[in-house]
């Protein structure tokens, strides 16, 4: 009698999942290589009329999600993050047709010498490779890194939450799938994202030092100190903004009030908004009640020396409050003793984020600018503008309060690394 062999097929541990997927990453950012800017530029060009084109599916796959966040009890501030109507589509769409219209970041040449010898060196800069994109709620970030890590060169492995999962799934096949009929140089796993919910897929990914080149994790602080700290591969990151505004002694009042409050109101809920507000002793008495009367709808924390100028009307802050990131309508106030004090004050309990400095003195904004650590440091303007954007960078892949690589707003350059070139006629080295 004979007998019939079948293989059997097991199940891929996940350690095997996560191994494969990363080996796809790096054999697609290599193949990157080999793609022209006007290439890389059509492709987000066909993949923006792609999403708009599929707005209908991409809304199906959304619908469901929304039906799990609803089970999973999500709050109604994340269910918002998590929607995607007609305009947010659109908007996705209009964010991939922007990054095209930017410069290309690889292949700029850093620096160039030549040396005694004759041999002639170019720094050039150069995709970093595989980047992993960790993020909550909003799977309109799927197409946002997508974009911007495929323009700087660079394969992405994208892992939503589990509540995004059919939402990301769908935008990243229909951006894959325009490449792909865009340019034949498209590698087809440029684009992958994380295909199982199991958070044990994220140390297993993030183990692959061989094949992952950097993760961005993107979302509350606990996300990213779990990331951080499970991560073998470098993680950019920032934990959270606190970021404070000192109104020194000689700034304009007016100024003065108008930065405080777009600081903290224009949108609480974001890292780059005011947390704490430091005043200078000598102008306390006069502008505290300006600033006061200006949030009113802000609950203020106030030390020793503010509660007696303010009266009781207001909160006593906490030694915690000069350590908290509020992301709410309050506000911890200080009166500091000038500018010593508030350079003390924020390089103690400030989180590197964004720091500003309300004056008319400029000997005061350089020496604040000069003594503050921290990623950005503002001179008479608000906290808020600490963003890719505003910095003429186009879109924002993250804020970064490293001090090693990328620091402050990320854009397209901070998403690429260099390497040294060298030409010479047959040299040697004696």
């Amino acid at each position: 009698m004979r007998v019939l062999c079948r293989k059997l097929y097991l199940p891929m541990s996940m350690t095997e999942q996560m191994t494969g997927l990363a080996r796809q990453s790096k054999r697609a950012s290599r193949l990157l290589t080999r793609m022209s800017t006007d290439d890389k530029n059509a492709c987000l060009e066909a993949m923006a009329n792609a999403l708009s084109e599929n707005a209908e599916e991409i809304q199906t796959a959304n619908t469901k999600d929304m039906d799990t966040a609803r089970e999973m009890g999500l709050s109604q501030a994340m269910m918002d993050r998590l929607l995607l109507d007609d305009a947010r589509i659109e908007g996705m769409a209009t964010g991939l047709r922007e990054v095209a219209e930017l410069p290309d970041p690889v292949g700029r040449v850093l620096d160039e010498r030549t040396r005694p010898n004759g041999l002639i060196l170019r720094k050039i800069s150069t995709p970093i490779g595989v980047v992993v994109i960790i993020y909550e709620s909003r799977p309109n970030v799927t197409a946002d890194a997508a974009g911007l890590c495929f323009k700087s060169g660079n394969a992405t492995i994208l892992r939503g939450g589990k509540e995004a999962l059919n939402s990301n799934q769908v935008i990243a096949r229909i951006m894959v799938e325009a490449g792909c009929h865009t340019s034949a140089d498209f590698p087809e796993h440029t684009i992958q994202v994380v295909p199982t919910t199991d958070r044990a897929a994220i140390p297993e990914l993030l183990s692959r030092t061989e094949l992952v080149d950097l993760c961005i994790p993107r979302g509350g602080e606990g996300l990213i100190r779990a990331v951080a700290e499970c991560s073998r591969v470098p993680v950019i990151k920032h934990y959270k903004g606190i970021c404070s505004v000192y109104i020194d002694g000689t700034a304009d009042t007016d100024m003065a009030v108008a930065i405080a409050v777009n600081s903290k109101t224009h949108r609480p809920g974001v890292c780059n908004a005011m947390e704490t507000l430091l005043i200078d002793e000598a102008i306390a008495p006069q502008l505290l009640p300006l600033v006061a009367d200006a949030m009113q709808e802000v609950e203020l924390r106030v030390d020793e020396t503010a509660m007696g100028i303010l009266g009781n009307g207001v909160k006593a802050a906490t030694s915690e409050d000069w350590n908290t990131e509020f992301l709410d309508l309050i506000c911890a106030v200080r009166v500091v003793d000038g500018i010593d004090g508030a350079i003390e004050h924020i390089n103690e309990h400030g989180s590197g984020h964004t720091e500003t400095i309300v004056t008319d003195d400029a000997a005061t904004a350089a020496r604040f600018q000069n003594e503050i650590d921290a990623s950005t440091v503002f001179w008479n303007a608000s906290t808020r503008f600490t963003d890719g954007g505003q910095f003429g960078m186009g879109a924002e892949i993250g804020i970064s309060t490293d001090k090693i690589g990328a620091r402050g707003p990320m854009g397209l350059a901070e998403l690429t690394s260099y390497k040294w070139l060298g030409m010479a006629d047959g040299l040697v080295r004696e």
